[in-house]
């Protein structure tokens, strides 16, 4: 990419798109172009052909997604699959039509199978049931990975797919109805220390185990991955993580430690504990030369410090 480059990042105001429009203000990439959602949806085909005709992108980052926990993923399974798989399909075929030079596609590590061997390699991809409280995401995630792979294939196109772990940082969603595990105990442990409470529930055993990796490395990687690798380096896709797990239990630990909360940790053992265990294998992109470098006391205190500065 170059510096002039017409760069679009769909879903600039999510988790991961703020992250990477972050990320490439910081490297002077200036030809940059976003689209709210009332400006914009995602799921309209010819809103999404118009936008492409008129803008003419020449790099995409998709990153737009419909996201959520355990809670939101088993509640609106159908919004899940049908916005995702609509998002997907109707970005990759503009790109393709309108000539995008290359286009980064933004997956989950809940594509892999439930019981699928650990650490996760790309190639354990469909080789098994998947997760049952978050199939239609996956599902969803799963068909853009292979539509990349498969216009790549049919019309010489250079569309790329990266599938990070469990990601964390500013700008994350913290509603406790709809949110992924790590802002939803920084905000419990936070209002349990505000309100002087005596105890902070989480969900299931806490012993299922979770990788996280902080925003800010994921979108380093993501543009790393843009500048200097096509579809003939990466292969289908790449897994983006640390390499690196902590039970849900410990990372409770963590987080109270660092919000200064002084009560106790109970376990709410009616509620689903979700996959057992989710650490992807970084072989392949350590082998194309890139790491995390944020750790993960720093990251939830960063993240923390950002939350609090939210609520103010």
């Amino acid at each position: 990419m170059d510096k002039r480059s017409k760069i679009y990042v769909a879903g600039h105001r999510g988790l991961v798109g703020s992250a990477l429009k972050r990320k490439l203000e910081s490297k002077d990439y200036s030809n940059l172009i976003f689209r709210t959602h009332r400006e914009l949806d995602l799921t309209n085909q010819q809103a999404v052909n118009e936008f492409f005709e008129r803008e003419k992108p020449e790099y995409v980052f998709l990153a737009a997604a419909k996201v959520g926990g355990i809670l939101a993923n088993n509640t609106y399974p159908a919004e899940f699959i049908y916005e995702n798989l609509m998002i997907e399909a109707n970005i990759i075929h503009a790109s393709y039509k309108c000539g995008v030079k290359k286009l980064l596609f933004l997956g989950s590590s809940c594509i892999y199978p439930k019981l699928a061997p650990q650490p996760l390699k790309e190639e354990y991809l469909l080789t098994g049931p998947l997760e049952e409280t978050n199939e239609a995401y996956a599902v969803a995630k799963i068909a853009g990975i292979r539509l990349c792979k498969h216009y790549n294939q049919q019309y010489g196109t250079n569309f790329i797919s990266v599938m990070p772990t469990n990601l964390y940082g500013p700008n994350d969603n913290f509603d406790l109805e709809t949110s992924h595990v790590m802002p939803a105990l920084v905000r419990k442990f936070h209002e349990a220390k505000v309100n002087n409470e005596p105890e902070v529930v989480i969900w299931g055993t806490g012993k299922p185990y979770r990788e996280f990796l902080h925003v800010d490395d994921m979108a380093d990687a993501c543009v790393y991955l843009m500048e200097n690798f096509n579809t003939d380096d990466i292969g289908e896709f790449v897994n983006i993580g640390v390499g690196k797990d902590i039970t849900i239990g410990e990372l409770a630990e963590l987080i109270k430690e660092i919000v200064g909360f002084k009560g106790e940790i109970r376990k709410d053992l009616s509620k689903p504990d979700g996959t057992p265990q989710k650490l992807l294998d970084i072989t392949k992109l350590s082998s194309l030369g890139w790491k995390a470098n944020i750790s993960l006391k720093d990251g939830i205190r960063q993240t923390y410090e950002w939350y609090q500065s939210q609520i103010k």
